[in-house]
């Protein structure tokens, strides 16, 4: 496959496909006429949990309200007239969480009646109107594939204020609308150099021990030209560097223009000839799902970084199979090795989960010795945490707590020691970096990424720190500050 075939603007002339869209919703022209002209706008907080797919909805939670309804984001909740809570059902006891978090905004509205509250994200979509019902003084509860619906929400929610939950209309929207989100969802608004895109969502995949096939619905990946379109937006806002998001990202096949269908491999192709992308990241693969044509884009597309998440979850056959990854050791093993065939500088991060059900001695050892043998980066080690109806949560355990705990003590020292080693290599060598900030701490020195996801900073002159924001150059490292933060000097400007 040639990158000189792939010309993002020549399919972006054509007509937009509409085909896939759904009515617009309707949003109430009160809400305008509630804010008359020169009254000081609403302002809506956001806490975010999981994983950067809801860093991204939460992004887009406050530019719909910002489009609807002129609200800005704020940091503060004590001044915030609307807060927004976009869950992850991930984490063990996570919709006790959220109701615990609940139960302190619950004071805030008993000190002022007329502040809305939404839950939305995974819980939302788990628990639906039991979240009312068990905290009645929730206005709106709405799922990842409904937050587009958040100006009808919040209009209903405003005008039924004196309404008892039960009564309500219309409050709660957990259902999953195809792919529509993304034809209601207002221009891309970024500051700074980075952004993240999602080009598909749900997963098809079911692994045992996942809910996001039930929180988030089977795989749906966005058209092609809307996808393109999106990062177009963001490369005339400046942004240089773009994130590819999806629960199973490599997994895209997104529809195009003439009906056929995109894969993942030809999409980083298309996204590298976006004028001013100069970086491409993306997450979170499958093993599955990593093809050759994904390690051939590797070989030709320097805009691809040279880092790599695919998460393994376990070094155990027996244990991989007990989770329905569908793959086996060898497969994963032998992708990394043509990756690393490619670009010998890759820099590997997973995902494990330690004490899954069923986890022997051996089984751990396995994904300790994988782990070694990789010599990973970095990587998220958790353990287990049986989440309600999926298969997994119905297997037999008979590992202790403890014994998890102690397993996973030693699995996160590999991981970290890792960490350090690489990091400690890095002294001496020269690293690209893309200059995104004065350093807080240090306002002498400017502060960027390097492709490796390592921070880095480097002193600068006044001059420097204006004219090198959003720049590209390259750093000599000379010392580490942290293992995930080295520091050295400019050597040379690369714009």
């Amino acid at each position: 496959m040639s990158a000189t075939l792939f010309d993002p603007k020549t399919i972006r002339q054509q007509p937009a496909d509409n085909s896939h869209s759904a009515e617009p919703l309707a949003v109430d022209s009160l809400a305008q006429a509630n804010q008359p002209a020169g009254t000081a706008k609403k302002k809506v907080y956001i806490a975010t949990q999981g994983c950067q797919m809801n860093v991204y909805d939460s992004e887009k939670m406050g530019n719909v309200l910002g489009d609807s309804h002129d609200m800005v984001v704020t940091n503060n909740i004590e001044e915030a007239d609307v807060l927004l809570m976009n869950t992850c059902s991930i984490r063990e006891k996570a919709q006790e969480k959220v109701f615990s978090e609940l139960g302190r905004w619950r004071k805030l509205k008993e000190d002022n009646p007329d502040l809305v509250i939404g839950v939305g994200g995974c819980v939302a979509s788990q628990e639906g109107d039991n979240i009312q019902k068990r905290a009645p003084y929730v206005d709106m509860v709405f799922g990842p594939q409904t937050l587009h619906r958040l100006p009808e929400l919040y209009d209903k929610s405003t005008h039924q204020r004196d309404v008892k939950p039960k009564d309500r209309i219309g409050t709660v929207d957990v259902s999953f609308p195809s792919i529509e989100k993304f034809d209601f969802l207002p221009e891309p608004k970024v500051e700074g150099y980075r952004a993240f895109v999602s080009i598909m969502e749900g997963c098809s995949k079911y692994c045992s021990f996942c809910v996001v096939p039930y929180t988030r619905g089977e795989e749906l990946s966005r058209p092609l030209d809307d996808v393109l379109a999106e990062i177009d937006s963001l490369a005339e806002q400046g942004v240089r560097e773009i994130t590819l998001l999806g629960q199973n990202v490599n997994g895209y096949r997104g529809e195009k223009d003439d009906g056929s269908i995109c894969r993942f491999a030809e999409l980083l192709h298309y996204v590298a000839h976006v004028d001013g992308i100069e970086r491409i990241r993306y997450t979170t693969s499958h093993p599955l799902e990593f093809t050759d044509d994904i390690i051939e884009a590797y070989a030709k597309l320097p805009q691809l970084v040279s880092h790599l998440h695919l998460p393994v979850q376990s070094g155990s056959n027996k244990i991989l199979a007990a989770m329905k990854r569908n793959h086996t050791i060898d497969v994963y093993i032998n992708q990394i090795k043509k990756l690393m065939a490619v670009r010998p500088d890759m820099h590997l991060s997973s995902d494990f989960i330690i004490g899954f059900p069923g986890e022997t001695e051996e089984d751990f050892l396995d994904t300790l010795n994988l782990a070694k043998d990789l010599d990973f980066d970095h990587s998220y080690s958790f353990i287990y945490s049986k989440r309600p109806g999926t298969p997994a949560a119905e297997l037999p355990d008979d590992v202790s707590l403890a014994t998890k705990k102690e397993r996973l003590a030693i699995f996160q020292k590999v991981i970290r020691d890792s960490t350090l080693k690489k990091t400690e290599e890095m002294v001496g060598k020269t690293l690209r970096v893309m200059v995104e900030e004065v350093a807080d701490r240090y306002p002498d020195q400017l502060l960027g990424t390097a492709d490796n996801t390592r921070s880095v900073l480097f002193k600068a002159t006044e001059q420097q720190k204006k004219d090198l924001m959003g720049k590209f150059v390259t750093v000599k490292i000379n010392d580490y500050v942290s293992p995930h933060m080295v520091r050295g000097e400019l050597v040379d400007i690369l714009g």
